[in-house]
């Protein structure tokens, strides 16, 4: 089996690096992908033919996407490769939805802004990495990640037309990071229900949960491992 890692906002496989280095240590194969954010020609459709190259001839592949990448994950889990999807802290498309229209249709901003009063926080559409991504993520990390400016997410993957039209039947699984400030716990536990009809599996950490939790996150992707059905369904 292996894990095919989709990275969010910026496309970087380098978001992934500590909980590769965890999956191999435990004997797992993992693939990060590096998806061509700063292409202003590329949309999902582009996203998608990237993770399709990356999985190659491999023959029991589970998808990890994470925020953004939920948007890519399933226009590739057609492939009847694909055993299983895991979202991490997703943004869960509805059928046809562009990344753009996501956040008005789910109530993101007030969702947020709720999270933040009820956590003493002061509400604004302002995002500041320091304290709605990085908040708990090691320096170290956070220095390494930030050493180099990240390139702009290409426009046309908010604007170009999504090509989901249902989501794809392979069994599908939501991580939440129980300490989420960009997407709430109990935001993310409604869009889940909404939209797949599944319930989340909560672990301590915020947005970027592979960074601040690698190993809590391989617990529970070993977790999904044993019930991932065989391939070729």
């Amino acid at each position: 089996m292996t894990y095919v890692l989709i990275p969010g906002a910026g496309g970087s496989a380098d978001y992934w690096h500590l909980l590769v280095d965890e999956l191999r240590r435990r004997g797992r194969e993992a693939v990060a992908v590096d998806l061509p954010a700063a292409d202003d020609a590329a949309a999902l459709p582009e996203y998608a033919a990237t993770v399709r190259a990356a999985i190659g001839d491999r023959r029991r592949v589970v998808l990890v996407a994470q925020s953004l990448g939920a948007f890519t994950a399933p226009l590739v889990a057609d492939d009847p490769r694909v055993t299983m999807v895991v979202l991490v802290n997703p943004m869960i498309p509805a059928p046809g939805e562009t990344a753009g229209q996501w956040w008005a249709a789910t109530g993101h901003a007030q969702a947020r802004a709720d999270h933040a009063v009820a956590q003493g926080r002061t509400p604004g559409d302002h995002v500041d990495l320091a304290v709605d991504f990085f908040h708990d993520v090691p320096e170290a990390v956070v220095a390494r990640l930030t050493a180099a400016d990240a390139p702009d997410e290409s426009p046309a993957v908010f604007t170009r037309p999504n090509p989901l039209r249902r989501w794809p039947d392979v069994p599908t699984r939501v991580v939440t990071g129980r300490d989420d400030r960009f997407f709430p716990a109990d935001f993310q536990r409604r869009l889940a229900r909404e939209r797949l009809g599944v319930d989340v599996d909560v672990l301590p950490g915020g947005h970027l949960i592979a960074l601040s939790q690698p190993r809590r996150l391989a617990d529970q992707l070993d977790a999904y491992r044993i019930q991932a059905p065989p391939a070729d369904r």
